[in-house]
Order: structure tokens, then C-alpha cells, then sequence
């Protein structure tokens, strides 16, 4: 790796870091200069705005969630075993394992920075990083019902809306809870959405 291009990922890395505490929009060049004690024009020359730079962390952040939690999954057999290691890794990413971000999960805390502002390039590239994971869950989902692990009739986009909802809630027992408890909660919701969508689980009623 040159040196400009070592000098960028260190600055990402910090920047993630510190946004997963202090929240994305409170990233600036200046500030991370300062922590990094760099000149403010030598990172301006790797980001060249306050916005490249909050789009940036977030490309960065997606890339590690990629290689820690959906990669790692992808090795599991295909069905429930895949999905199951897909939440167990996503969990860890939110604050229990060794290589989480200090502040749990990024998307997590800029979802509720951003969710109300007006389309711009950093609230359009966490649309699209979400509706993708959303995606990526629909595609393990479906893995286990061609497994016969789940119904076939089963809506894998509420199926994927649910386990999102598992997620947001073990963030608030983990983080600001700080229930020691949180993880084998979710796990126990993670055991009832399962049981629910079973093949031998009777359909939920059309609305």
C-alpha cells in the first residue's frame, strides 16, 4: 500500500471510530485532522469535503461489515446454520466482538442522524447500503426456504423487517441498557421468528 493510500485508510479507520461515538455528522476534516495531528490540507487532499469524507466512512465501514460479518456467514451451510451465524456476527459487530466499532453499530446511530434530513450524497449512500443488507438477508432467507427450513409461502421482506427489528432492539438493551442479558435476548427473538416461519407453522391471516 503507497503512502497516500495508507495516510487515507488510517483516517478512515479513526473516523469510524470516533463516529461510532460521537455520530457521523460531527466528522470533519478538521477535527480529524486534529486527532490524527495532521495538517487539515493534507486530508482535505483525500477527501476534498466535509460530505466525500462522511460518504467515505461509511464505504469504509461497509467494507469492514462485509469482510467481519457477511463473508464469514457466507462460509456457513446454506438455510438456518447460515442465517444463524449471520445474526451471532452482526450482533458481535454492534459491540461484543473484539473488532467492533467502540460505539456499536455505524448504521445504526447514522440511520437516526440522517433518517429525516433531505436527500444528499451521505443520507442517499446509507439508503442504498441498507436497502442492500435488506437484500443480502431476503437472499439467506430464501437459501433456508429452498432448505425446507421455512415455509415456502413465507414473505422474506417482513421476515427481513422483523430481524432488523432484533437488531435495533438488542442496540438499545446492549447500549444504553448495558443488559447483560441483551445478546441472549435477541437470540431467544431470533428462536421465535424462526419457529414462526417454519414449514410446519400455520400462514399468518391477509390482512
Amino acid at each position: 500500500m503507497s503512502k497516500g493510500l495508507q495516510t487515507r485508510d488510517t483516517a478512515l479507520r479513526e473516523a469510524l471510530a470516533q463516529a461510532s461515538h460521537v455520530g457521523l455528522k460531527n466528522i470533519t476534516i478538521g477535527t480529524l485532522a486534529d486527532s490524527l495531528s495532521m495538517s487539515k490540507s493534507g486530508l482535505f487532499a483525500h477527501f476534498r469535503s466535509k460530505e466525500q469524507l462522511q460518504v467515505d466512512v461509511l464505504d469504509h465501514a461497509a467494507d469492514l461489515f462485509t469482510r467481519t460479518v457477511i463473508q464469514p456467514a457466507l462460509k456457513e451451510p446454506r438455510g438456518l446454520e447460515r442465517l444463524r451465524a449471520l445474526v451471532d456476527l452482526w450482533l458481535g459487530w454492534d459491540g461484543y466482538a473484539d473488532w467492533a466499532m467502540p460505539g456499536g453499530c455505524i448504521f445504526i446511530s447514522a440511520t437516526m442522524e440522517f433518517d429525516d434530513e433531505p436527500d444528499g450524497p451521505v443520507r442517499d449512500r446509507l439508503v442504498a447500503q441498507q436497502t442492500q443488507w435488506f437484500d443480502s438477508i431476503e437472499t439467506v432467507v430464501r437459501g433456508a426456504i429452498r432448505e425446507g427450513q421455512l415455509r415456502e409461502d413465507l414473505d422474506t421482506l417482513q421476515f427481513a423487517h422483523e430481524l432488523y427489528g432484533l437488531m435495533l432492539g438488542h442496540h438499545v438493551a446492549s447500549r444504553l441498557l448495558r443488559d447483560p442479558a441483551a445478546r441472549e435476548r435477541a437470540h431467544t427473538a431470533l428462536d421465535r421468528l424462526v419457529a414462526g416461519a417454519a414449514p410446519d407453522a400455520a400462514s399468518p391471516a391477509p390482512a
